[in-house]
């Protein structure tokens, strides 16, 4: 049998050369590289270039991995088992301190287990996750308030829930010294829509950003605590993922935290199906 090849495509154009069909094929699952990659044809990502690779048996795909640093690696869904422990090799020599991965749920526990294996460093589930795609909408139940895009205007405010979504979502250790400039981004237009339920004043936003070839994934759902169960997140997705579906875009994209039940029920019931589950883990120090 042929041996497995690692190949590093020097840019993003040249990742989705090599990989762009494999990850196409199963669009839904790998959402969040492909949207990845739209971004970074116009934008570059954190102090260090993207990591770029591919794992192939003679001419077929079988893995594919992405990294924007200081974030953790990205991997696709992994076809071939022996892919793991060269894409494994390749970041510990690329990123000794690497912070951690995101993949398929079986995939991550595989990767994280060689990791140990080859450094001794532990690894934490940090969040258990599930992607969803929708086709089509299911009004929410009807609530006051309307729709639309966020105005630049409205910056601190888009800051101060986006600081609250990071620490809710992700912990009150993480990092949130760049949501100032995620802001700016998201405000910024070029590929992202940020939009905000009008309830006589702000009361709920989402985004939308990350184009892949056929869809787009909704992200930054925020409500603050004290609205809600009044139904605005639910009407403020919906109307998010309409909007998008009425610019052309097949399907609409969102990953919920599985720990988070109500956000899985209220999904679901506008319209979103499940896809996969994917965990992401972070590393502790260990011997390298």
């Amino acid at each position: 049998m042929t041996a497995l090849q690692l190949i590093r495509p020097a840019d993003v154009h040249g990742f989705e050369s090599a990989a762009g069909a494999f990850l196409a094929a199963r669009e839904a699952e790998h959402n969040l590289i492909l949207g990845l990659c739209s971004n970074l044809r116009t934008r570059t990502y954190g102090p260090a270039p993207p990591y770029f690779a591919a794992v192939r048996r003679e001419d077929r795909v079988v893995a594919a991995a992405l990294r924007t640093p200081p974030f953790q690696a990205v991997l696709s869904t992994i076809d071939d088992p022996g892919a793991l422990p060269l894409l494994v090799d390749d970041l510990l020599e690329t990123y000794p301190d690497l912070s951690g991965v995101l993949a398929r749920k079986e995939d991550a526990r595989g990767f994280c287990a060689l990791w140990q294996e080859r450094t001794g460093a532990t690894y934490r589930l940090k969040t258990a996750e599930r992607i969803f795609r929708c086709i089509r909408v299911i009004p929410a139940r009807p609530v006051g308030g309307e729709l639309r895009r966020a105005d630049p205007a409205e910056r601190d405010l888009i800051v101060e829930w986006l600081i609250a979504f990071t620490l809710e979502a992700l912990g009150p250790d993480e990092d949130v010294s760049t949501v100032a400039s995620i802001a700016d981004h998201w405000l910024g237009g070029a590929g992202r829509w940020l939009y905000i339920w009008d309830d006589g004043g702000p009361v709920s936003m989402a985004g939308a950003s990350g184009e892949t070839p056929n869809g787009i994934r909704i992200g930054a759902v925020y409500t603050p605590p004290e609205l809600r169960g009044r139904g605005y997140a639910s009407n403020c997705v919906a109307a998010v993922s309409q909007a998008q579906l009425d610019r052309g875009r097949r399907f609409c994209f969102l990953f919920t935290d599985l720990a988070n039940p109500t956000s899985n029920k209220i999904y679901q019931a506008i319209g979103y199906e499940p896809v996969c589950d994917v965990d992401e883990y972070r590393f502790e120090p260990g011997r390298v």
